[in-house]
């Protein structure tokens, strides 16, 4: 079953908002035997959205709208669904009803304009939408189906979840293909190293496998076609393992796991503390570590020793080894890991200095040098590194290689 799917709204076209809707139902439809073909953006103008819906219900079966659901004349979306597909619009009064509730256990009195909300096609069977103001709608004639979905995406996620998906799985049924997919996470190697070391399973058709670059890691996507969702998985989860037995614990997560969950998760089980000795990062290791819930358990202390006097002050860096080496050396990144161990008591401490750039770079210490250490009852190790890109990435990168460190020693 072909679908396509027609954002709504000028603001799109003129990248003033990122359409993280389109995104988020184009991984949805997939899953549920529908094949996206097409997706278009088109502004707020009648005509235009006219000429992309009839363009559309050409070529596909379904075709979902996103935005124009709103109260204003601008909003357009449902009278040109309507138009297109010879309807007319009604006063819906259960949403009517709806809409003033809304309202009135807000302690506010209702514009009137917000009525037009409550205008559905005649043939349209309505999309109760109990985050909003703006219920969605399905119209269904020769064969087709549009469905009309609302923008805001506090709205648009709750109601493709809890009314798209039931409906799919009722238009489409089972044995009308089935895909599902699994993403490997993987640190520690770049993309073409990555490609060349699991080049004959690219080959494949069914299930497929494709390698995708991120700031710091290396993604290969896992994708399966088959008549049930067990036939699916259980293919991925033998491809899984061939990738597995070739790129071992280079492979850190699956899907939406982070390299910040891993690493917590490793070090509250084995009970063990964290302290950062951050200066080119920022404090990015800490922020990342401490949006994984539970953080607090494992780590004591995030520094960030920015300015050489801080390194002295705070984490007892020798000033001699400041002077000698510069504060981008590895010897300074031993010395703040070490400090940040001592001063916090940590069992194990990560210290991150380099040159994130655009300026500060030498000849013999460029843009992207960075020295990344931990420090432990082992011992203390440092690695040097040279990443490319703008401040930005350098930091990401940073960050990432240096959580991909401790994870690497945590085992």
């Amino acid at each position: 079953m072909r679908a396509e799917i027609i954002s709504v709204g000028t603001e799109l076209l003129l990248g003033q908002i990122v359409d993280t809707n389109a995104a988020y139902l184009s991984k949805i439809l997939p899953e549920y035997g529908v094949d996206l073909h097409y997706r278009a953006t088109v502004g707020d103008n009648e005509s235009r959205l006219a000429d992309a819906l009839r363009f559309a219900l050409k070529r596909s079966d379904i075709v979902f709208t996103i935005g124009g659901l709103g109260p204003t004349a601008d909003d357009l979306t449902k009278e040109t669904v309507a138009k297109v597909m010879g309807d007319e619009m009604m006063m819906h009064e259960e949403s009517a009803a709806l809409l003033r509730k809304f309202f009135a256990a807000r302690g506010i009195e209702m514009p009137e304009t917000n009525l037009k909300q409550a205008l559905m096609p005649r043939r349209g069977r309505v999309l109760p939408n109990p985050m909003g103001t703006a219920p969605g709608a399905v119209f269904e004639g020769d064969g087709k189906a549009v469905i009309l979905l609302p923008g805001p995406p506090r709205e648009f996620i709750p109601m493709v979840n809890a009314q798209v998906v039931p409906y799919l799985k009722e238009r489409v049924g089972e044995g009308a293909g089935i895909i599902r997919s699994r993403v490997l996470r993987i640190a520690g190697m770049g993309e073409s190293t990555v490609a060349e070391m699991v080049s004959d399973l690219l080959e494949g058709s069914n299930p497929t496998v494709a390698p995708l670059a991120s700031p710091g890691e290396v993604h290969l996507r896992i994708t399966a076609k088959a008549d049930t969702v067990a036939d699916a998985v259980e293919m991925i989860d033998e491809m899984d393992r061939k990738i597995t037995a070739i790129l071992g614990e280079h492979i850190f997560g699956r899907d939406d796991e982070t390299l910040e969950q891993i690493v917590v998760k490793k070090l509250i089980e084995r009970g063990l503390t964290l302290a950062l000795a951050e200066s080119c990062t920022g404090g990015l290791i800490g922020n990342r570590i401490t949006d994984v819930s539970g953080s607090s358990a494992t780590l004591l202390a995030g520094i960030i020793s920015y300015s050489n006097q801080a390194k002295k002050d705070i984490l007892g860096v020798d000033e001699q080894l400041l002077d000698k080496y510069g504060a981008v050396s590895e010897q300074v990144a031993k010395a703040m890991a070490e400090g940040a161990r001592k001063v916090t008591g940590a069992d194990v401490a990560l210290s991150v200095t380099g040159i994130a750039g655009p300026t500060g770079g030498t000849e013999t210490k460029p843009v992207g040098l960075v020295y990344i250490a931990l420090s432990s009852d082992n011992g203390t190790v440092a690695h040097e590194h040279r990443f490319s890109g703008s401040r930005f990435d350098i930091k990401l990168r940073s960050s990432q290689t240096a959580l991909d460190m401790l994870r690497t020693y945590l085992g």
